[in-house]
């Protein structure tokens, strides 16, 4: 009772104004704690939708909205005569967006069973995904077949982030005949996206697969590419478009017309047949190539969505050298195809007058020397002046005029005629060959130029390379008098306005000769193909129009001083190579053939028969114009 009486009383004693001090002070603390929390709350709603607004937008706009790039369509390839050389196909792929995708790996494995996904297929799918933008198709499976399309169709719904869509794909008519010139277009690689961003490029390049990498493709690049457009659209949450908001379209490259003509460079093809040869067909008044032939050749379609490694590895160790465009890339010995350009030099320089004689016995010695250097006339030619030289090819008369030039002046004057330089052409991938100078040798073998070195110089031989083009090129100088035009293939470039071939190089003229030194040359190549001593006489006659050229055989390896050269005994690859040079009609010269046939032997016997049916063949395609009468109309 007294424990029950004591709790009682110690219950009355409670302070209820110090338990209501207590509860007011809770409570503000609280509503203190609450308007703190408020105000954080609504300044961070401010900055949320006030202050980052702009860019909270675009984040969620970048969500929903994407920039889909438009690929430009690749301009058309023309011959001269309006001939479709290179077109765009429409073509069917599977894209994929990988960052939709769950495993790319399990995916990749469904498919190799669905559409055929090879190894290759993969590894072009990272390569390009690599300079790719995030939530961008990319192509993964290229050229599908009907059947591949069917199946993929029915098991679509099991691939959300996977469709199937058209692209362009390049496309060569004409296959290996063209391939030394047209290049091809290929996947952009790591080397080709490092260079692009060197020379801020890359952004052009977003959707585009393909970028030329030889040929007229490589060096027209710009002109052909066009310019990339887009596509502003709205995705839902599985990346699929819901509609399209705006678009820049793209502008398409440019088309092209060459100055080739495609039925003659296919004819000289067939021509050559298997032997390993080049030829350039090249028009004198302005140097645009009708035809540039390099035999054996490659289809460079196979190039255009990659080639296997098979296939390349073929190409690459094939001993006829597909690959190597001999045309442009192939340095050989000019041989006596030099000997009118060498004349020119001569008499310009004073060291021959058109009078002066040097008796050729078959061979030519160094004063105070025993060395020989042996003409290819064993008996000689006698008495021979600057024409006979030229005609007979008399390697004697060309000695002495080596031997009296020296090194330095013969080569100053044959780089003037475009030797050990590029002819400019518009392709890339063509070789300077060499033009031998004192500083070249000491430099290349660390040796002293010699005396002896200079002598088969004169003849085109020696330390000497030149390619086909160069010397189609130096033989139009030749033809214009010292006039330098640059061989070209471009003739238009075909957009909104047409842009027609312009000289960019702008090379020096040759003007120091006078007009009857030129002729004199040309006098002696007449000779070659129409004298009764001519070299290659045999080869034209009977033409009913006049041709004017020089042959020339192109040693591969030296004969000792009493060694005799029998091809019977040689390996095939040890034979001499077969030039001839030549251009027709000779009064008013409208075209250049230049030939080089390797392992073929002598360059009249072989050389020219083949230039002889090229000739009839240009000749014979010509469009006939109607005989005009005095008063300037058309009889017919």
């Amino acid at each position: 009772m007294k424990l029950m009486k004591f709790l009682q009383e110690k219950e009355t004693i409670r302070d209820n104004q110090a338990e209501s001090n207590l509860f007011a002070r809770r409570a503000l603390i609280s509503f203190i704690g609450v308007l703190i929390l408020t105000g954080v709350l609504l300044t961070n709603l401010y900055h949320l939708q006030v202050v980052n607004y702009d860019a909270y937008q675009t984040r969620s706009n970048g969500n929903r909205i994407k920039l889909l790039p438009i690929a430009p369509t690749r301009g058309i390839i023309y011959d001269r005569n309006n001939k479709i050389l290179a077109e765009n196909l429409t073509f069917f792929g599977l894209y994929i967006v990988p960052e939709k995708v769950d495993n790319l790996e399990e995916t990749f494995n469904q498919l190799r069973q669905i559409v055929g996904l090879t190894d290759d297929d993969i590894d072009a799918f990272k390569k390009e995904r690599r300079r790719s933008q995030r939530y961008t198709p990319i192509l993964l499976k290229a050229d599908l077949s009907e059947d591949q399309i069917a199946r993929f169709s029915v098991n679509q719904y099991a691939f959300p982030s996977l469709e199937v869509k058209p692209y362009f794909k390049r496309h060569y008519l004409y296959g290996e005949p063209l391939t030394h010139i047209l290049g091809y277009v290929a996947r952009i690689n790591d080397r080709d996206v490092e260079r692009l961003k060197q020379e801020e490029k890359e952004a052009n390049y977003s959707g585009t697969h393909d970028i030329g990498k030889l040929g007229i493709e490589r060096y027209y690049e710009d002109e052909l590419h066009g310019q990339v457009g887009f596509e502003e659209v709205e995705v839902n949450s599985q990346g699929k478009v819901i509609r399209k908001l705006r678009e820049q379209p793209a502008v398409a490259g440019k088309n092209i017309r060459l100055t080739l003509d495609v039925d003659l460079q296919r004819y000289i093809f067939n021509l050559l047949g298997d032997q390993k040869a080049a030829v350039v067909v090249m028009n004198p008044k302005d140097s645009s190539i009708l035809a540039m032939v390099s035999t054996p050749s490659y289809d460079n379609n196979l190039f255009v969505d990659g080639i296997s490694y098979q296939d390349y590895q073929r190409l690459l160790n094939d001993p006829e050298r597909p690959l190597y465009s001999r045309a442009l890339q192939g340095a050989y010995p000019p041989a006596s195809t030099v000997k009118p350009f060498i004349a020119v030099a001569a008499l310009t320089e004073g060291v021959i007058t058109p009078n002066t004689t040097f008796y050729d016995p078959g061979y030519f010695m160094i004063p105070n020397t025993s060395k020989r250097f042996r003409d290819w006339l064993k008996t000689g030619h006698g008495a021979t002046n600057v024409i006979k030289g030229i005609t007979e090819s008399s390697d004697t008369f060309f000695y002495n005029v080596a031997y009296q030039m020296g090194i330095d002046r013969l080569s100053d004057w044959m780089t003037k005629f475009g030797f050990g330089q590029s002819t400019g052409v518009d392709i890339l991938e063509e070789t300077n060959g060499v033009m031998p100078t004192r500083t070249w040798k000491q430099k290349r073998y660390k040796k002293p130029w010699f005396q002896g070195d200079t002598i088969p110089v004169g003849i085109g031989q020696g330390y000497w390379t030149a390619t086909p083009l160069q010397l189609a090129k130096a033989l139009s100088i030749l033809i214009n008098n010292g006039k330098v035009n640059t061989p070209h293939l471009m003739q238009e470039i075909i957009g909104n306005q047409v842009e027609y071939y312009q000289d960019k190089h702008q090379y020096p003229d040759i003007t120091e000769p006078n007009e009857a030194y030129w002729n004199i040359a040309k006098q002696g190549m007449y000779g070659v193909v129409n004298s009764p001593n001519g070299t290659a006489r045999k080869a034209f006659a009977g033409t009913p129009y006049k041709v004017a050229g020089k042959s020339g055989t192109a040693q591969v390896f030296s004969l000792k001083e009493n060694e005799t050269y029998n091809s019977k005994n040689l390996s095939k690859h040890l034979h001499d190579h077969a030039w001839f040079n030549a251009y027709a009609p000779f009064n008013d010269p409208e075209v250049i053939v230049t030939i080089i046939m390797e392992n073929a032997g002598g360059g009249s016997g072989n050389a020219a028969p083949i230039v002889r049916q090229i000739f009839d063949y240009y000749f014979a395609h010509q469009p006939q114009t109607s005989p005009v009468n005095p008063s300037g109309v058309s009889t017919q």
